[in-house]
């Protein structure tokens, strides 16, 4: 019998152990859970030590005067697990958290392996991560196909286990079609996809200097209409900042509907959209599942984007760009972001969406498309990892 601790600390770390733990079930029937989880991985048998919303804190800000409670709630983690003695300690994501935990736990017994699920963008910026990482973790499960060679120079196993995106449920071709139609109300187009981001900051930041390109847009496509799908957490936002926007917009809000029903309006527009304005984010590889061209633009604290570019190593932060070992997807960061040049990135995607439409499908393939599950995959790799298979 296997015995598996795992720690989710957000819902895409649910996410991604649930899918995990149906893989080892699959995999190895005999296995046994425990640890921290949310609603996902609760659903496949697990109970867990604490809420995970416990872990779910970000910012600075938040953090300050909660930390005598997350101080609290990491050693009673690092006590169950060294308590259990499993075979395994998954960790998922949620460094900050998880990887205090497996340090503590190497030092107190070495004898438990140490997984940690989603290896860090140490390709991207603080490459030193991965060295200070080695001496306690044992193996990583990496989302994108060129980290491994990052994290085994530091000394780990990497195992590249394919990214959840490729699993995700897409729209028809029918209910893309029935929204698109839905939206235009007999307009010509171009339908536009408009995603200022899921955090009240980055949506503050970026809905002005959107609406003023989609202003643009309309100015040089008179059928254009717009669709946002507002984040959980700030449609009553999204609703304010965008009431004035010369653009006719129609905000796609999931308070008051079923999960099922929000989750499909959002793959129905994000298919039938003609051409997407995002903020940087992985939201890029949903866009790139859906088969859609896009434009990212993204704005940060001055003094923030200073010091990120001088930090970083890579001259793109859209994944499509990374993956696809490609440069088609424009971006405008920083005082490049503002609404001219949003408006003619878009005129030009529209104009000619064949090279992006290329680079999208050839990063949905070298992601796992078509292949196994990553959620078997990682599985696969945790119990290959144990000498089990």
């Amino acid at each position: 019998m296997t015995r598996v601790f795992l720690i989710a600390g957000e819902a895409s770390g649910d996410a991604l152990g649930a899918a995990l733990m149906t893989g080892l079930k699959a995999l190895s029937p005999e296995v046994r859970f425990s640890g921290i989880a949310g609603p996902l991985m609760q659903a496949e048998g697990m109970t867990s030590l604490f809420p995970m919303d416990d872990l779910s804190v970000m910012g600075l800000a938040e953090i300050v005067p909660k930390y005598p409670h997350l101080r609290r709630r990491l050693h009673e983690t690092v006590r169950a697990v060294l308590d259990r003695a499993p075979d395994v300690l998954v960790t998922i994501d949620s460094p900050d958290f998880c990887l205090r935990v497996a340090k503590l736990v190497r030092a107190a017994n070495p004898a438990i392996r140490t997984v940690h699920y989603v290896a860090p963008s140490v390709w991207a910026w603080r490459p030193g991560r991965a060295a200070k990482m080695a001496p306690f973790i044992d193996q990583v499960l990496a989302l994108l196909p060129f980290e491994p060679p990052y994290m085994e120079a530091a000394g780990m196993r990497c195992d590249f286990v394919g990214h959840p995106v490729v699993a995700q449920p897409q729209a028809s071709a029918a209910e893309a079609a029935a929204f698109r139609a839905a939206t235009l109300g007999g307009m010509d187009g171009p339908l536009i996809l408009v995603l200022p981001g899921s955090r009240k900051g980055e949506v503050s930041r970026l809905a002005s200097v959107f609406g003023a390109a989609m202003g643009r847009v309309v100015a040089r496509h008179p059928g254009a209409r717009a669709v946002l799908p507002a984040a959980p957490a700030v449609p009553g936002l999204v609703r304010d900042l965008v009431a004035g926007w010369p653009v006719p917009v129609d905000v796609l809000d999931p308070t008051g509907l079923p999960g099922p029903d929000v989750a499909a309006r959002k793959r129905a527009a994000f298919r039938a959209a003609d051409v997407a304005l995002a903020a940087s984010g992985t939201v890029s590889l949903e866009l790139a599942a859906a088969g859609t061209p896009m434009v990212v633009g993204y704005r940060m604290a001055w003094l923030t984007m200073q010091i990120m570019r001088r930090m970083a190593l890579v001259d793109t932060v859209t994944l499509v760009n990374l993956v696809s070992e490609t440069r088609v997807v424009p971006e405008l960061l920083g005082a490049d972001c503002e609404p001219e040049a949003l408006a003619d990135a878009l005129d030009r995607t529209l104009a000619d969406p064949g090279p992006q439409l290329a680079a999208e499908r050839l990063t949905m393939e070298r992601l796992g498309l078509n292949g196994e599950p990553p959620g078997l995959r990682a599985a696969r790799a945790v119990l290959d990892g144990l000498a089990q298979i």
